[in-house]
């Protein structure tokens, strides 16, 4: 890509180099301003493809510690500079026609030299503004539009200047006084052209430096990220443009109660909605934890805990004549000590009282979240331990079969795993009291056993 960038603005340096020469030449022998004004505009287009040149080459330089948004503003200002450039010389072409027209008339000569001139330039820049005009639609480069924009209207203002002499040649054939007046009209329209163009590329060049985001697609990218699922709200969108590439910088407000993974996806779905609009963008996305209207008394403790990026689980909320009681259960590293535990459980607690001011009192069961990796000392079958088991797991008219006994000693405790089979219609309540009072009758009917995990399946499951 810098490769072919560079090599188009070269291009466009030779030929604004031999056009504006020949322009230059055949205006001093003609004394046409016209022709005159045209070697300043290709003048200054040829420092315009100068600049042009060498901003495309430092533009696409990867970013650095210095530049974290890369290079791409040197295009930005180089078409900055252009357009001052073009005014200049707009101002001088404007004194000078009016100079000639009011004050001093001026003889031209309209020789056979300066049609050709003017023709081969009109041909050269036709050829290079739609070269450049590829090359700028195919990399989206603001400083290789310029140019492009330069070399379209000089073939328009050349085509003037043309004219121009035409009527000045028919005035003296024919003793047309007032078409002598021809040359310097022509390069007031010549300035009036290139003022036209200068003013559309100057509000596009300050819009890129003073980071003006395109007309339409803030509200474009607003409608796109709020049509998703789990954006609560867009609070923020901020867009910038530097060189060939946007940054567009977004704050979306998200359940609080979401899990870090899931705020990562939504994250992702956030940036390729994005992409949508603005398909090379470089996109970050900020998150803001936000409280929803349909939070249940439930969400909101898991909000508060999670604040404390804390984990409770088994919550169970009684309602004692308006007063909540609320019992919960929290994992918390098994090397914290208890007085540190415990005080943490505490500012846990208020925080929850604060937050949901129904909760009357809150009552915490601690457990110890494991940091380290158990080795069973053995694993082994006890046909005697199962049976006894298998009777008692027959007790539950829910419970179709139970199966895939594990047994493992560990640490000097005994760790039991089973799987049972239940029906697919119970509720996962229904499934969590079984499997609790199946631990506790395990336990009471084989007082040896340390832990018990029971694994619940459908009954289709098993039919497989």
């Amino acid at each position: 890509m810098r490769a072919e960038k560079r090599s188009a603005a070269g291009n466009s340096v030779l030929a604004a180099l031999f056009i504006t020469a020949l322009k230059i030449f055949v205006g001093i022998t003609t004394g046409s301003l016209g022709i005159l004004s045209e070697a300043a505009h290709s003048g200054l287009d040829l420092i315009a493809a100068l600049l042009t040149y060498f901003s495309v080459g430092v533009s696409d330089k990867p970013a650095d510690a210095d530049h974290q948004y890369g290079h791409g503003k040197v295009e930005n200002f180089s078409a900055f500079v252009e357009t001052g450039l073009l005014l200049i010389t707009c101002a001088w072409i404007i004194y000078e026609a009016a100079h000639r027209l009011f004050f001093r008339r001026v003889e031209i000569e309209p020789s056979t030299a300066a049609f050709a001139v003017m023709l081969l330039s009109m041909g050269i820049d036709w050829w290079r503004s739609r070269a450049l005009g590829k090359i700028a639609n195919k990399y989206d480069s603001q400083a290789l539009e310029a140019d492009a924009l330069h070399f379209s209207t000089d073939v328009w203002s050349a085509g003037v200047v043309v004219v121009g002499l035409l009527l000045v040649l028919a005035g003296r054939t024919y003793h047309v006084d007032w078409l002598r007046d021809s040359d310097p009209i022509a390069a007031l329209f010549v300035a009036g052209v290139v003022i036209s163009v200068s003013w559309r590329l100057a509000r596009r060049t300050v819009d890129a430096l003073l980071d003006a985001a395109p007309p339409g697609v803030r509200s474009q990218i607003q409608d796109a990220v709020g049509r998703l699922e789990g954006v609560l709200e867009v609070d923020r969108i901020r867009i910038r443009r530097a060189g060939n590439r946007y940054f567009a910088d977004l704050t979306v407000g998200l359940a609080r109660t979401v899990t870090f993974q899931r705020s990562g996806q939504l994250a992702a779905a956030v940036s390729e909605a994005v992409h949508r609009i603005l398909p090379d963008a470089d996109v970050t996305v900020q998150s803001l934890p936000r409280a929803q209207r349909s939070e249940n008394i439930f969400d909101r403790i898991r909000a508060v805990a999670t604040h404390r990026n804390l984990n409770v689980h088994d919550i169970s909320v009684q309602d004692f004549g308006g007063r909540l009681h609320v019992e919960q259960h929290i994992e918390l590293d098994e090397r914290m000590s208890l007085k540190d535990a415990h005080d943490q459980v505490t500012e846990l607690e208020a925080d929850m009282r604060r937050d949901v001011p129904e909760i009357h009192d809150i009552l915490t069961h601690i457990e110890s979240e494991p940091a380290t990796i158990e080795k069973p000392e053995e694993v082994f079958r006890d046909a005697h331990l199962e049976q006894r088991l298998r009777s008692a797991a027959a007790q539950f008219p829910e419970i179709l079969d139970i199966h895939d006994f594990s047994i493992k000693r560990v640490r000097g405790h005994l760790y039991i795993s089973c799987h049972c089979t239940l029906s697919d219609d119970l509720s996962l309540a229904r499934v969590h009291d079984i499997q609790t009072e199946l631990e506790t009758r395990f336990k009471h009917d084989a007082p040896e056993l340390f832990r018990v995990l029971i694994h619940p399946e459908p009954s289709t499951d098993n039919r497989r």
